[in-house]
């Protein structure tokens, strides 16, 4: 009897154990945007927040994204850094982006007219922007999407030939930005 008591005592810490450490979905999943246009690859890993019931409360100088301490400069994302990868020399908007690896941030102090900064430092958390970093930055064209946008997401378009489009979208906006590959 007590083999058995002892038994089942085991099993049921063992079973409590295991439950125990499964880990519970990331708040902000990573997630991948990629494309290839003109031949090469482009790719944006970043990681997703979600709105949860936030709209109209995110942006601005006192919305969510206010309270960060780079405000007006976001890092468009969750979490680590969002990277750009790109294979091929690009023109971003008006800024020439060689091949390599990068960290996007964006300049929200307009809420009207976004600009996207590529960052030379890479591998750093997300808030960890350094202006004196800056390979450049380029204007955004702001519009509405149709629809609440729960989740952020970048998509990369090719628009045909070498040119294409990077697009943000979360909450109310979306900030999209032509691309050319050379």
């Amino acid at each position: 009897m007590n083999c058995r008591l002892i038994l089942t005592a085991a099993l049921i810490a063992a079973a409590t154990l295991a439950t125990a450490q499964q880990k519970a979905p990331p708040v902000s999943p990573a997630a991948t945007a990629t494309a290839t246009i003109g031949g090469k690859t482009i790719t944006i890993k970043y990681n997703s927040p979600g709105v949860k019931g936030r709209e109209g409360k995110l942006f601005g100088k006192d919305g969510r994204i206010g309270k960060d301490p780079h405000y007006p400069v976001w890092r468009g994302g969750a979490n680590p850094a969002t990277t750009l990868i790109t294979e091929g020399d690009l023109t971003i908007g008006d800024l020439k982006v060689p091949a390599g690896t990068y960290t996007l941030f964006f300049d929200i102090s307009d809420p009207d007219n976004w600009v996207m900064i590529v960052s030379k430092d890479v591998g750093e958390w997300g808030l960890a922007y350094d202006s004196t970093k800056d390979l450049g930055r380029t204007p955004m064209k702001m519009t509405k999407p149709s629809a609440m946008v729960e989740n952020l997401k970048y998509t990369i378009d090719a628009l045909g030939g070498t040119t294409g489009k990077i697009t943000l979208e979360w909450e109310d906006h979306s900030a999209s930005v032509l691309i050319a590959v050379h």
